[in-house]
C-alpha cells in the first residue's frame, strides 16, 4: 500500500482563501501586497510579469480589459462598503434605558449594540451571571435586539460597556442612559349624574 502524502497549503493572511483564488475576493490589492511582503516566492510564481504573460496569452485585449475593469469596479465597491461601515459605527451610540416596572423595580433595556458585531446572547449570559439578576435579549419595536437587565445596574452597565468597546477600539463611542419612567394611570372618569 501506497503512503499518502499530506500537502500543506498557504493561505492567505487578508481573505483566508490560498493565495491563487485572492483575485476573486473583494480584497485582491490587500492580499497581493500581503504575499509579497510573507511569501515572495509564491508572490513571484504567481505575479511575476512572466507568470501573468502565460495566464494572459490566451485572452484578447477587450476582455483583458474588461476583466480588469470589472476586477476595479469589485474593489472600489468592497472599500465604500468598508468605509460605510466604518461611518456607520462612528455615528452610532449605545443607549441604556431606565425603564419603571413598579415603585422600587427597575429594568434597564440596552440597545445599538448590533453594529458594533457583539453577540447579544451571550453578553446576556455574562450580565446574567455578573449582576445575578434575569437578563434577556428580545426584540424593540424598531424590531432592532436589545438586552433587558432585570435590577438597577445602570451604571455598572455603562462601565462595563464602555469597557468592551475599548476592546475593540471604538473608544469615540458614546454610552448614553435615559431615564423613562411609568405613566400613571388616570383615575376613572366619574360619569354625569
Amino acid at each position: 500500500m501506497a503512503e499518502v502524502e499530506v500537502s500543506k497549503v498557504f493561505y492567505c493572511g487578508i481573505c483566508t482563501f490560498p493565495p491563487e483564488y485572492c483575485e476573486f475576493g473583494a480584497t485582491f490589492k490587500k492580499c497581493k501586497f500581503w504575499l509579497e511582503e510573507n511569501n515572495r516566492q509564491l508572490f513571484d510564481q504567481l505575479y511575476s510579469d512572466d507568470a501573468l504573460a502565460n495566464a494572459t496569452s490566451s485572452l484578447s485585449l477587450e476582455k483583458q480589459e474588461k476583466i480588469d475593469k470589472d476586477l476595479q469596479k469589485k474593489q472600489a465597491k468592497e472599500e465604500a462598503k468598508q468605509e460605510r461601515e466604518l461611518q456607520k459605527k462612528l455615528a452610532s451610540k449605545v443607549v441604556l434605558k431606565r425603564i419603571e416596572r413598579t415603585k422600587r423595580k427597575h429594568a434597564i433595556a440596552i440597545s445599538g449594540l448590533e453594529v458594533f458585531e457583539i453577540d447579544m446572547k451571550k453578553l446576556a449570559k455574562t450580565f446574567a451571571s455578573k449582576f445575578a439578576t434575569g437578563c434577556s435579549v428580545t426584540k424593540n419595536a424598531e424590531k432592532k435586539e436589545e438586552i433587558i437587565v432585570q435590577g438597577d445596574v445602570g451604571d455598572a452597565v455603562e462601565e462595563y460597556i464602555s469597557g468592551l468597546l475599548k476592546e475593540k477600539g471604538l473608544t469615540d463611542i458614546k454610552v448614553e442612559q435615559i431615564e423613562e419612567k411609568k405613566k400613571k394611570k388616570a383615575p376613572p372618569a366619574i360619569p354625569p349624574q
